[in-house]
């Protein structure tokens, strides 16, 4: 457990300079350029030189804002970002701190980010700065809903709020939770794009529109302080996307992966992190109102429908069984064949014409 505690605040703070650097990266290959070349080989000092800078740069704090509220506002959400780490099972004997309530510790601790931000906001004396902050409490509170639902899912499964136990339970891909009932498999999608929501990220990252307001919540802040920002964003990053793979990828448990099963949660991790680097510079950024319509309009129902549907398939098969599965991931393959089959169908249609100058004249006149 020392062992583990000592990894953990030497390598966990580290995360967020690697994937700056290859968010950096991938933008780069996305938009057909190279990204930052020019410090160390092939560019991967840049994101420490970064760091340096930022520590020289000038620590401003806005001379009518709430000096206290924002000089601490940055390390709540900083200190809540990496102490979601302590209840993520990186293997099975790394771990920090082995929780009979580890999820719920995990929403907890999470939850509390949103209080650091609009201290943030309100401290900094800044209409820009306080919308931002609203902005920002809006959304959290307002995903966290169908993030709960989607945890519940598989909670209702699992049987246990200790995710070692969740882990251990998804023994062999076809027995990860996101293949075990077809309504989980749609409760991993609810559950990761309203990750993405909640950390903030593109589409989602309306509290830092800066074609809006400046940069949000944090638009007074400069030097370390902003740096705190920046990284907790990156942790808070990884961190959901660990938990993704461990609530229904199976975990650490991936055979042919050793160290324990290090490699195994770190790989399923980065790929999902690596998809939310791919939708932020592939889709624009929604506004508020389609940004709350798909929450309470679209996310929330569904995550309500798959609670039941999981309550119902677990007394149709109360036991796992290779029967279940097979149905289980029947069902899923003919929602996938449906679904696409409509998409293509509506996208082939394309655009609807506008209407021709006679049209629009009998429509006035109507």
């Amino acid at each position: 457990m020392l062992a583990c505690c000592v990894i953990f605040v030497a390598v966990v703070p580290l995360l967020p300079l690697g994937l700056v650097l290859a968010e950096r990266k991938v933008s780069a290959h996305i938009q057909d350029r190279v990204g930052p070349m020019r410090v160390g080989p092939h560019g991967i000092l840049q994101t420490l030189a970064d760091g340096v800078k930022l520590i020289f740069k000038e620590d401003h704090i806005p001379r009518e804002g709430d000096k206290f509220l924002f000089v601490v506002s940055p390390y709540i959400i900083f200190a809540c970002s990496f102490a979601v780490f302590a209840a993520i099972p990186f293997g099975r004997s790394i771990l920090v701190s082995e929780l009979n309530i580890g999820i719920f510790y995990i929403m907890a601790i999470s939850s509390v980010i949103v209080m650091g931000v609009i201290m943030a906001g309100w401290a900094s004396n800044s209409k820009w700065s306080l919308l931002g902050a609203m902005r920002s409490a809006a959304q959290i509170v307002s995903y966290e809903i169908p993030i709960g639902l989607g945890i519940l899912s598989v909670v209702m499964l699992a049987q246990t709020l200790n995710m070692q136990e969740i882990v251990k339970g998804q023994d062999g891909i076809a027995n990860w939770l996101i293949f075990r009932t077809p309504f989980t498999f749609i409760a991993f999608f609810v559950f990761f794009i309203s990750s993405i929501a909640e950390v903030n990220r593109t589409p989602f990252d309306l509290p830092e529109a800066e074609s809006e307001l400046v940069a949000g919540f944090h638009t007074e802040y400069s030097g370390m302080r902003f740096a705190l920002f920046f990284i907790a964003e990156y942790a808070n990053m990884f961190a959901v996307s660990a938990i993704a793979s461990t609530l229904f990828l199976g975990g650490f448990v991936l055979r042919a992966i050793t160290l324990g099963g290090l490699l195994g949660v770190v790989i399923k991790t980065l790929f999902l992190v690596f998809v939310m680097m791919w939708i932020r510079w592939t889709l624009p950024r929604l506004r508020v109102d389609q940004l709350m319509n798909l929450c309470w309009k679209y996310f929330i129902p569904i995550s309500f429908f798959n609670i039941l549907g999981v309550g119902i398939w677990g007394l149709i098969f109360p036991k796992d069984s290779r029967l279940s599965i097979i149905i289980s991931i029947a069902a899923i393959i003919l929602g996938l064949i449906f679904t696409f089959g409509v998409l293509g169908k509506s996208l082939s249609k394309g655009p609807k014409p506008p209407p021709s100058s006679a049209e629009r004249r009998v429509s006035a006149t109507t």
